[in-house]
This record gives structure tokens, sequence and C-alpha cells, in this order.
């Protein structure tokens, strides 16, 4: 089974500074159809105004993913990191028994665009923990996250892992799914089809019994591939 969540169906808020669609339910966007899904819980897609961003702020007990897609995000924490995350690169924090940060567009001229997503944590009360890393230019099934840090991954602390893959189009691959495992899909570029149902840029594609996903890119593409938990 697999449910389109398209692009201009997400939450919207538009504070003037930062611009930001909510694929699932956050702050004063409610729709309890689009809670989260399995240990996903945020999908933020946020384009921040030059010299703007979150400042200093309380987090516990989540695993927060940032991937920058444009720009460059400053990063600040209560651990001591003081960090420069650029477009292409991303940056985990573990939120844990409790952390303070803040997150700034540091340019003066160019907006910052980037997704901001939440992974509900397997074990709470860990140590705050922080890592980012740039991977090779995008090609190919890459893996982003992983449980184990594995093949050069980062660490998250929950049974999942993430991939993002690149696709030429034309390309027809196949992603085998263990029984059980749930999968969600973000285009974070171009136009895919999977399994029959065609997803556009942002749009997400939650996926559930479905033991082979057949994939056609119909443009040049990037997606985000969540391997999850069942609930």
């Amino acid at each position: 089974m697999i449910v389109l969540r398209k692009a201009n169906d997400r939450g919207h808020a538009n504070h003037g500074w930062l611009d930001s669609w909510h694929t699932f339910s956050f702050a004063n966007y409610y729709d309890p159809n689009f809670m989260g899904f399995s240990a996903l819980r945020v999908i933020n897609d946020d384009v921040i105004d030059a010299g703007q961003g979150f400042g200093t702020h309380p987090h516990k007990d989540m695993e927060i993913l940032t991937y920058v897609l444009e720009g460059v995000v400053e990063h600040q924490d209560s651990m001591g990191n003081k960090e420069q995350v650029p477009a292409g690169e991303f940056q985990i924090m573990s939120a844990g028994t409790g952390v303070r940060h803040s997150e700034y567009n540091p340019s003066a001229t160019g907006r910052l665009h980037l997704y901001q997503i939440w992974i509900v944590p397997q074990e709470t009360g860990i140590t705050p923990r922080y890592e980012q890393r740039r991977f090779d230019a995008a090609q190919g099934k890459q893996l982003v996250l992983s449980p184990d840090a594995r093949d050069g991954s980062l660490k998250v602390n929950q049974d999942m892992t993430l991939w993002r893959w690149a696709l030429a189009k034309g390309e027809r691959p196949e992603h085998p799914v263990a029984a059980g495992r749930q999968v969600w899909i973000q285009v974070v570029k171009g136009e895919v089809t999977v399994n029959g149902v065609k997803a556009h840029v942002s749009d997400g594609l939650a996926i559930r019994d479905e033991r082979t996903l057949s994939v056609r890119a119909d443009a040049d593409s990037e997606v985000l591939l969540f391997d999850l938990p069942p609930v």
C-alpha cells in the first residue's frame, strides 16, 4: 500500500523570515491523518531568509536531522559545538537528556533551504551527541543514517536506515523491503514513479506491505528513502 503525500497538501506557515512546509502535524498545523510515520515525527521543508534563524531553544529525547539543500546553516549548541553546515551536508543531533541549540543563516544576501527531520529515538535519556558529514556528491544509493554507523554513515538512535538515492532519468532500479518494515520516500528533486505511483519534487510516499519497490526516474532525481520499523 502506498499513500502519496502531495507537496501542496502539506501544512504551510509563512513567518516572513521563515517559509515552512510541514509533512506531519507541527506547531499550529494539525492533521490527524498525518501525525508522523513509524519513527518519523517531523519532516519540515524550510526556507530561511538571509541573516535569520531559530534562536536558542531546548530539545529532549529526539533525533534531529538536518539536510542542507541550499546555503549554509550556522549551528551552536550547549554541548560546545559551533559549526557551519553547507549545502549537501547532513547534521544529526541526539537531544537525549536535554540540549539547547540555535540554527542560523549566516549569509547577508542568500537564502537557506533545508529539510529538518525529527526521529523518535529507540532509547530515551541518552547522552546528547552531535555529528555532521559531507558524503560524496549524490550518486547512486548512499547510506546516510544507520544504528551502527556502518559504512561511514552517521549514527542514529533508532532501528532505521536512511539512504540518499540519486537517479538519472530513465533508470529503473528496485529496492527490496524486509517483511514488516515500512518505507517513507521524500522526493528532494525531480520526479519518480514507485510501484506505479508518480511523485514530484517535495512529495512524500508512505509505503506499507510492499516487499519490492520498483522505481522509475522520470527525470534526473534525488530521493531520501527511510527504511523504518513497524509501528
